[in-house]
């Protein structure tokens, strides 16, 4: 029978750490607040959880990498909101922030979380930073959480068939 992996959102120990672009502040906090919101509701001992503020969005990923090298974190969240704009520096700003977030993850092995709002509209951002889409900042730890957890569970599964 197929063994079924999923990392359940509790804390169980777990380190965190959330990387939040200024730009944008008071959309950012919302999601900081989110994020809040959802350590709280995973048990996650506030203790275990740094936060380091970015100027914008473009500069998540190289705070994200330094924080995945210190080995202290089993998971990190990335917020910020790049809305679009009259220029291609949406495009740019905003590909270049999920690039880089993604390959933290590939390149260090720890979860990184995009909780990054990218809109066309003001509007459509609030609604997405504790508005009528709910809140990314939350998701976004929620998906920490839980990767971090699955990716524990991997471990345990490679170590107990090894010994």
């Amino acid at each position: 029978m197929s063994r079924v992996l999923e990392g359940e959102p509790g804390s169980s120990g777990l380190s965190l750490a959330i990387v939040v672009s200024r730009f944008n502040q008071a959309l950012t906090e919302k999601l900081l607040a989110g994020a809040r919101e959802a350590l709280t509701k995973c048990a996650v001992d506030d203790n275990a959880v740094d936060v380091a503020w970015v100027p914008g969005s473009f500069e998540l990923p190289l705070t994200a990498k330094r924080f995945a090298e210190t080995g202290r974190y089993q998971a990190i969240v990335c917020l910020g909101c790049v809305l679009r704009g009259e220029t291609p520096h949406f495009d740019y700003v905003a590909g270049q922030a999920a690039e880089g977030i993604a390959r933290v993850a590939l390149e260090t092995g720890v979860p990184v979380a995009f909780g990054v709002v990218t809109a066309d509209t003001l509007q459509q951002a609030v609604e997405r930073a504790g508005g009528a889409h709910g809140n990314k900042g939350y998701d976004a730890v929620m998906t920490a959480v839980r990767m971090a957890n699955l990716l524990k569970k991997i471990d345990a599964v490679g170590e107990k068939e090894q010994g």
